[in-house]
Order: structure tokens, then C-alpha cells, then sequence
């Protein structure tokens, strides 16, 4: 299907991709792993075209179409769900229904089918392309972190979708868990190579561990050798009684295969600073209310923050989760209630604004400082170094700098400052998947207090959790418990539902007797074909001012508009 050979690419000299060569068979369904910078992206752009590599070459198939999740918008439609219906194919774009049922399982509600897409968030404005991305049907997909700003049941929904994806797919993604319940293979960037194996991430990263550690023990024991022959050669070369020996072990070490020793590989290294909390009691809400508009977003909600909690914020987008999570930062003043915290609170806080709260003329030495003006110079460029801004990387200023590159600044200043609560909003997002692990690892090693919004499934499982806070519409409850404990206990409602509200008013029993799906959509293609030729005949009846016809044929085509909207709703609701 897809082939590369010998590909290499670089820039301003520096070797980004090196002989690289692969092939994706025939549903074959790859993970694209590697560290930040690897070039995973860049090789997605190669594959589409838009880059060109300085050598090798790319095979596609004829006729064999790779739709791309862009993450840049060109919107030419007024509505979302009108958008969303290019998608389609264009035999389907009367199939209105299935775009529908896309944009409900990614999350949008039925309100937002005619809001302008171009009104949208950011992160909508994404499910909307991938919505359309995912309606066309392609014989491959490239997936580039597909799941930012996907709330937990869109993700769950999108990877029972890809699971049953019948072509190629091949997706970038920091959440090590999703991408594994939907690939057969895993693509890996490693040392500017590309190795692809069947099975897993974790499988992936114990092979190359496994082969690391041999590579690294074959060059001891040969540079060991080497340096026995070489002392040999060196002390009898010039002996004439020792020349044949001497030539026979000059011989030996000539045949020993120089191996280069491998350079360690940077990753981010979380070591919070804990200043321990005297006492058992954090802190505490009572009954704090608050919303954006007259109908609250959280109602009545109270929580006693104990030493030591460790509490995950679930729900669908739009719950309230992040606002929740900024009352406790106080950085919003509930409308009602109270929340005290004990006096030597220190706290660390990572939102989703803060990041536009960084001084764009600061070096990222100097932000890392206002974390904490205390720090020595050293210890801020180990901070610094944690990071991946080692050496003068750390002095770069914080305008240049990416959005993943700047949620590293802000956790760098959150280390800088010893706390004993942490407050931590999808931190995860643009971090590759070692670093999430070692976010993972820190979370679970901090003694005191800390509340986590993730939307990762591989987080909540991995985590030590003992509470959570599960946003639904309008309120919130507490469980006791893992995630995990959690799924088997209660599970999602919406998922129990169905993603669509069901209707409260009857579907008419004609309908309902028309239960078969095809049965369905033949009777809606034909009476929007009716719908059409009916709209024609209107538009004739205008022109010549054939007043009765209108008013016959407009009576006609609404109760015909009437019942087609009827009949998707059965459709979508089946």
C-alpha cells in the first residue's frame, strides 16, 4: 500500500530521518511512536506530499487515497453539520444521518448543528475536521494526535470506530493506551531510524531496550578485546621472536567490527519539590456554586481535601471539569459557598490559560526563577535541563517557543516551587509518551495531595487514585475508588444511553413499524428525491407567479421536510 525506500531528510544540515524504509500491508493498523522532534509529523507531511525527502523515494499505490487529519481549518459551509456532510462522499451527502451520528459520538450536541463551524473552539473546530476526515472514507488515515481535546467518551467512541477501521491506518498519539487497543503494529523513530514490529508499543520498546542493551554489551566485551590485541601488538610488534604472534593478533583485531556507543536519549525528569503539610485537613469546599450563565455549572458542591488524596476529575467537555479545578486554584470566586484551605498551603498549578500567562520576553531561565526567586542559578538550569532546555536551549525566549515547549516551561516552574497541592490540567498534552510515563511515575512517588482533569484512560488506570470526581450535566458526585473500580461499578451514563438524549415525544407508528435500517434509508433517499423535483416544480410556479401551485406544492414540501426529519431521527436512534 505504502512503501518507503532508503528515505533521508534534513535541516540546516542537521539529519532529521536516515535510510529510512518500511511498507504498510494491507490493514495494517501502525502506531507512530518517538520522542518529541523525532519527526514524526514530518513524516506524515512527506507521505501527503506536502514535504519532499532529500533522498529515497515513496511508493503509494494508483488510485490509493490517504486522508490526512489537518490540524489548520478552512471552513466554506454556515453550518457545522453542513460542513461535516462534505465528508461524504458524493453519492452519500443525502445520507445527512451518518454525519449526524459522527458528530454525536465525537461529542457535539444536537444544538450545535447549526452554530457557525468557524465559532467553534479550537478543539471543536478539530472533531469537525475529523469528523469529515473519518465520513470520507479513505484507503488510509493518518491520525496526528487525533485525541486532543477529545473528552474520555469521544475517545472511547473514536477507538471502537478505529478498531473496526477496514483499510490502513497509521496514528501519532501520546496516549500509549488508546493507540494500542486500536493498532496491529508500531512504527518507531529511533536514532533517526524507523523500525516497524508487530504487536504493541510496550512490545516495541522492550525489543529495542532488549537490543540496546546487547548492542552496549557487545561493545564493552569488543572495545575490551580490542585493547588486549592493541597492548599485544604494542609491546611485541618490534620483536622479532614475537612478529608472527604479533601479526596474527594485528589480523584479529583488524576483523572486529567497530560498534559506535549510543548516546543517551533525553527525556523529561518530574522530581516535585514536596513541602510537607503539617496536619491531616488540606482543605475543604462547602456547598460552592458557580456558573458562566443563570444555569449553574456546578451546584451545591462539597469536598473535604485530605493529606495525602489523590483525586482524578472525569466527565464529558463542557462539565465543568477545568472550572472546577480553577476554583480550587482560586483563580475563580465561587457565586455561593466557601473553600478554605489550611494555613502553610503551598500550591502548584498547571490550567489550560496558563500557558498565555507566561512573560513572552522572558528567557526560559528567567520564567523558571519566578517560580522560585530563592532557586540558585545552578538549580535553575537543572530544572531547566529536566525539561530538555539544556545548556543554551534554556536561554531561548519564551515568544519562539511552541505550545508543547511552553506547557515544559510552566512544569518546570511548578517544580521549581515545593507545594503540597497539585493542580494539574491535562498536563499531558503535547508530551510524548516517555514523558507521560515519567509524569505517571512522579504523580504515584508525591506524598502529599494532588487532583489531575485527564481525559487518558492509560492515566486514570495507571494511577494510584482513591477518589473521584465525576462531572455529568449540571452536577457533580464523588466515588470512592479507582477508575477502574469506577467502570465495573458504575460506568458511563452516556454510554448506558446511547450518545443521543432519547426523545421524549413518540416517533408516529408508522415509523416505528419501519424498523429495518435499509428500509429506512431508501424511504429517505426517495422522498428527498421527491423533495428535489417538488423544490424545482416551486421554483417554475414562482416565476410565472402560479400562486395556487405554490401554496400547494409549499404545503406539500414542508410536511415532506416534517417527515423526513422524523425518519432520521429513527435512523439515528437505532
Amino acid at each position: 500500500m505504502i512503501q518507503l525506500e532508503n528515505v533521508s531528510l534534513a535541516y540546516s544540515g542537521l539529519t532529521l530521518l536516515e535510510n529510512v524504509s518500511f511498507t504498510l500491508g494491507k490493514k495494517e493498523r501502525a502506531g507512530l511512536i518517538g520522542r518529541n522532534g523525532a519527526g514524526k509529523s514530518t513524516l506524515f507531511r512527506m507521505l501527503m506530499g506536502v514535504e519532499k525527502p532529500d533522498s529515497g523515494s515513496i511508493g503509494i499505490a494508483k488510485g490509493y487515497r490517504i486522508g490526512w487529519l489537518e490540524q489548520h481549518f478552512h471552513f466554506s459551509e454556515k453550518t457545522v453539520l453542513d460542513e461535516t456532510v462534505l465528508g461524504l462522499p458524493l453519492d452519500e451527502q443525502c445520507d445527512v444521518y451518518k454525519a449526524e451520528k459522527m458528530l454525536l459520538g465525537l461529542g457535539f450536541k444536537e444544538s450545535d448543528f447549526e452554530k457557525s463551524p468557524k465559532d467553534l473552539s479550537g478543539g471543536f473546530q478539530l472533531r469537525v475536521n475529523l469528523a469529515k476526515l473519518l465520513l470520507s472514507e479513505p484507503d488510509c488515515l493518518l491520525l496526528d494526535e487525533p485525541t486532543n481535546y477529545l473528552d474520555i467518551l469521544s475517545m472511547r467512541f473514536l477507538s471502537k470506530l478505529l478498531v473496526r477501521w477496514q483499510g490502513e491506518l497509521i496514528i501519532i498519539s501520546h496516549d500509549r493506551e488508546f493507540m494500542d487497543s486500536i493498532t496491529t503494529h508500531t512504527l518507531g523513530i529511533v536514532r533517526k531510524k524507523v523500525r516497524k514490529l508487530a504487536g504493541s508499543s510496550i512490545d516495541f520498546f522492550n525489543q529495542i531496550a532488549a537490543e540496546e542493551e546487547i548492542h552496549e554489551k557487545t561493545r564493552v566485551n569488543q572495545d575490551k578485546k580490542r585493547a588486549h590485541l592493541q597492548s599485544f601488538v604494542d609491546r611485541f610488534g618490534a620483536k622479532a621472536s614475537k612478529a608472527a604472534q604479533a601479526g596474527a593478533r594485528k589480523k584479529a583485531l583488524d576483523k572486529i567490527p567497530s560498534l559506535e556507543a549510543l548516546k543517551s536519549l533525553y527525556h523529561l525528569d518530574f522530581d516535585f519539590r514536596i513541602k510537607p503539610l503539617p496536619g491531616e485537613k488540606v482543605g475543604e469546599l462547602k456547598s460552592v456554586s458557580f456558573g458562566y450563565t443563570e444555569t449553574p455549572l456546578i451546584e451545591e458542591f462539597s469536598l473535604l481535601l485530605e493529606k495525602g488524596d489523590r483525586i482524578a476529575v472525569i466527565g464529558k467537555n463542557g462539565n465543568g471539569k477545568s472550572t472546577l479545578l480553577r476554583l480550587f486554584a482560586k483563580d475563580l470566586k465561587p457565586l455561593s459557598g466557601s473553600l478554605h484551605y489550611a494555613e502553610q498551603i503551598e500550591i502548584g498549578y498547571f490550567g489550560q490559560t496558563n500557558i498565555e500567562r507566561l512573560h513572552k520576553d522572558l528567557t526560559i531561565e528567567e520564567e523558571i526563577k519566578l517560580g522560585n526567586p530563592k532557586l540558585a542559578y545552578t538549580d535553575v538550569k537543572a530544572i531547566a535541563g529536566q525539561m530538555l532546555f539544556s545548556g543554551d536551549l534554556s536561554t531561548k525566549k519564551i515568544q519562539v517557543l511552541s505550545g508543547g515547549e511552553k506547557s515544559r516551561v510552566l512544569l518546570g516552574k511548578i517544580i521549581a516551587n515545593p507545594c503540597n497541592l497539585l493542580l494539574l490540567d491535562e498536563p499531558t498534552h503535547h508530551l510524548d509518551i516517555e514523558s507521560v510515563e515519567a509524569l505517571i511515575d512522579a504523580l504515584n512517588n508525591f506524598s502529599e495531595t494532588f487532583i489531575i482533569v485527564t481525559h487518558s484512560e492509560l492515566i486514570l488506570k495507571r494511577l494510584e487514585l482513591d477518589k473521584l470526581i465525576v462531572c455529568h450535566e449540571n452536577r457533580q458526585e464523588i466515588f470512592l475508588g479507582t477508575y477502574e473500580e469506577f467502570l465495573e461499578k458504575e460506568g458511563w451514563e452516556e454510554e448506558k444511553r446511547g450518545s443521543k438524549p432519547q426523545k421524549t415525544k413518540p416517533l408516529p407508528k408508522k415509523i416505528k413499524e419501519s424498523s429495518d435500517k435499509k428500509d429506512l434509508e431508501k424511504k429517505i433517499l426517495n422522498l428527498e428525491e421527491a423533495q428535489k423535483r417538488d423544490f424545482a416544480l416551486l421554483a417554475t410556479a414562482s416565476e410565472t407567479s402560479d400562486f395556487a401551485k405554490i401554496q400547494t406544492l409549499s404545503k406539500i414540501t414542508k410536511e415532506r421536510e416534517i417527515e423526513i426529519d422524523r425518519l432520521y431521527n429513527s435512523l439515528i436512534s437505532s
